[in-house]
Parts: structure tokens; sequence; C-alpha cells
């Protein structure tokens, strides 16, 4: 276990890692600190009294560009990190070497703890490692449920795919679907894996995958509708996030086929279409309650020891199903931006 590390200088992201992460790595810093550099001039705010104060965290995730999802998260992270008297950073990219680089210049840069996305675990394992013998804390995040424990982290916060995927199928059965689509929008993620395997073992009928270019809409509908035209037999999608279904929603109008969809994921958006009746429902991991609980997670053990889940299990934000006949509760929490 690492020991509660001592405060140390800002995480200075490399702004070079790649021109494609979210604007070469979205960053963010809060409590009066301005990004990669020192104290902003014209800030007032003072967080030395808190208890955390004067902690520095950096939360590294694998998000593309335009993906809303990371938003909930980031804004999570950042109500923790006001609550507490921390200094943020928030860098995403969806390249995995290009996310290890970013860890590896946080512990370099000796911040006070990590919060990271395990997406794809072998590639961020000799970064996250080097992380803990550097005496940096690294909790998980969102993807990595099968990797947290072995890697040394100290905890995780996130949804069991697996779990989730199996609840979607015996949904999917509850509703006597026959043969789903799961559209997974990015290769080699673990969890989107996990999730259509999960929902291939409770599913009765008929499950297949199709892959496609998450980072190009145009390509996601037009791939799900070119699929949907040649199997008409298909009668539910299944996508991976809340922009994707609602991608999909026009896919199967524009083949013309009869399919329901289904999501996992949810954002403002995805709660009008569900209010009516264009999404079936939305399987919720809650990625806003992900990024404060990492944060706060790291601030606990600096300023008090806890280890949240006792370092033994990952403290579950999900699967929480969305549908018609909740959506009134959620409505109006998506619309301030933080479901």
């Amino acid at each position: 276990m690492n020991p509660p590390p001592a405060p140390h200088g800002i995480f200075r992201a490399v702004r070079a890692v790649r021109a494609v992460a979210l604007a070469a790595a979205v960053c963010l810093t809060v409590t009066g600190c301005s990004v990669f550099g020192g104290s902003e001039s014209d800030s007032d705010t003072d967080t030395s009294g808190a208890p955390g104060g004067g902690m520095k965290v950096a939360l590294i995730a694998h998000g593309a560009e335009g993906d809303a999802f990371w938003d909930l998260v980031r804004r999570g992270a950042e109500a923790a990190a006001a609550k507490d008297g921390i200094e943020l950073t928030f860098v995403s990219d969806p390249d995995a070497e290009g996310q290890a680089a970013l860890v590896r210049e946080a512990t370099a840069d000796k911040v006070d703890g990590i919060a990271v996305t395990l997406a794809k675990p072998q590639a961020m394992r000799g970064a996250v490692a080097a992380a803990r013998a550097a005496g940096i804390p690294v909790v998980g995040l969102n993807s990595g449920i099968d990797a947290w424990k072995a890697q040394g982290l100290l905890g995780f916060f996130g949804q069991d795919e697996s779990v989730a995927g199996r609840a979607l199928g015996d949904e999917l059965d509850a509703r006597s679907a026959e043969h789903a689509m799961c559209v997974i929008h990015e290769r080699g993620n673990v969890a989107m894996e996990a999730r259509c395997a999960g929902v291939r073992k409770t599913f009765g009928g008929r499950t297949e995958n199709l892959y496609v270019d998450g980072t190009d809409m145009d390509a996601v509908t037009d791939a799900i509708a070119a699929k949907l035209r040649q199997d008409p037999t298909i009668d539910e999608v299944v996508t991976l996030g809340a922009q994707f279904a609602l991608a999909a929603v026009d896919s199967v109008d524009d083949s013309g086929s009869k399919a329901q969809v289904a999501t996992f994921d949810l954002n403002k958006d995805l709660v009008k279409a569900v209010k009516n009746g264009d999404i079936q429902f939305a399987v919720d991991q809650q990625p806003y309650l992900q990024g404060y609980l990492a944060v706060d997670g790291l601030w606990l053990y600096r300023s008090n020891g806890n280890i949240s889940g006792g370092g033994v299990a990952p403290v579950l934000t999900g699967p929480a199903f969305v549908t018609r006949k909740n959506i009134a509760g959620i409505a109006e929490f998506a619309a301030d931006g933080t479901r």
C-alpha cells in the first residue's frame, strides 16, 4: 500500500502527446490554478486551510474528443475537488500510448494522487507501476474492473460491465426480442467487449457484434443502417453510449427497419428520446458519480487513511436502468449535466 504522499508540484501535461486527444488532451484545473502551470495571478482562492488544501490530483481518462460522457465524469471530479480543496487536472487521450504517457508525466510532476481508467489495461501497466513505485496512490474508475487489483490500485469506482450486460440481456428477454446487434464503437476496449459478452450470456435470442468507428458519427449511422438493411431479422440494436443510441435511431429510420434501440449510458438528449419512446431504455453507470468518488477517494486516503472498498472490492456505480417509468425523476439532473 502506498503511504499518503506529501504535496508536490502541479501536473503539467505534455501538450504534444496527441493532437486528437480532446484537442491535444482536454485539460482542466480547479481551485484557482491555471492549466499546466502555477497559480493564476488574479485568483483569490485559498484552500490551504482545507483538509486537502494543496493536494494535487490528476484524473487521466481514455475518452475521445466530442464524447459527452466524459463531461459528466469531469463535472463529478470537479465537484469533489471543490469540496475537498483539491487542485484537479483532467486530461484524456483515446490512444493507449498517449494515455500512458500522460500518467508518466503526472508521475514526473509528483502529483499527490492519480485516478485513471484502464480501458486497455496492458498498455497502462508500466505507467501505473511507475506511479506506484514513486509513492503516488492510484485509483481506477470506469474501465478496468478486472485489472485494477492486479495492477495494485487502491480502489476502483465504476460498473461491472459483465453484470450490466447480463442485466440488459435479461431485459431484452422480458421484451421478447429475438435478434440483438451490439454495436462496439472502440476496438480493444475491455469494458465494451464485456458488455456485449454479458448480453450474449443471458439473452435467449441471437446476439452479434458490429464494430464501428466511434470517432466518425456519420460512419456509425451508415454502418448500422447498412447492417439493418442486410439483415431484417435484427429487432434490437444495443449501443454502448448515448450519442451512438441517438445515431442508431436515425439508422433505423434510414433503413426502414422495425428494430428497437436500447443503450448503455445516458445524457440529456437521450432523456428526451426515452421519454418519447425512440429509445426503449438506458443502463446508466452514473459517470458523474465515478468522477466524484475517484477524486474524493484519493482525498479520503490522504486525509484519513481510508481505502474505499477496503482495497479488495470495487465500489459499484451501476447498473441503474432508466426507462419511461422513472425518467421524470432523472430528467432534471440530466438537464443540469450531472446524469
